[in-house]
C-alpha cells in the first residue's frame, strides 16, 4: 500500500492511499513516532535497543517545514525544530496513520 496524496492540513496530515481509503494524522503523533535511531532507538545483534537520552519536546517540535520523498518506499519530515533523520517507509505510516486497520492485518 502506498499513499497517492500527502497533505498537510492545519495540525494533521491527511493521506490519501492507492486503496481508496484515507487518514488524517495529528503532526505531534507522527513526531513521537519518528523511526530514527535517536528517537526509536537502535537494535544490536542481540536484540539490546540502545536509545539517546530523552530531551523535550520544543514549541517548534511539532510545526512541518517540508516533506521528502524517499524513494519510492517512503517520506521524510523535516520538523521546524532542525530534527529530519526519520524515514517513515509507507507500512509504518500507516501503522501510525490507521493503528486499528493495522492490528486487523497482524
Amino acid at each position: 500500500m502506498r499513499p497517492l496524496d500527502l497533505t498537510p492540513i492545519g495540525e494533521e496530515l491527511a493521506i490519501r492511499w492507492d486503496d481508496g481509503t484515507e487518514s488524517f494524522t495529528q503532526l505531534e503523533t507522527l513526531r513521537r513516532f519518528c523511526p530514527c535511531a535517536a528517537c526509536l532507538g537502535e537494535k544490536d545483534i542481540f536484540g539490546n535497543t540502545y536509545k539517546a537520552p530523552e530531551r523535550p519536546y520544543g514549541p517548534r517540535a511539532f510545526l512541518l517545514a517540508r516533506l521528502g520523498y524517499v524513494g519510492s518506499y517512503g517520506v521524510q519530515p523535516q520538523w521546524a525544530d532542525g530534527h529530519g533523520a526519520g524515514i517513515y517507509t509507507w507500512d509504518y505510516l500507516k501503522r501510525i496513520a490507521d493503528p486499528a486497520a493495522s492490528n486487523d492485518n497482524a
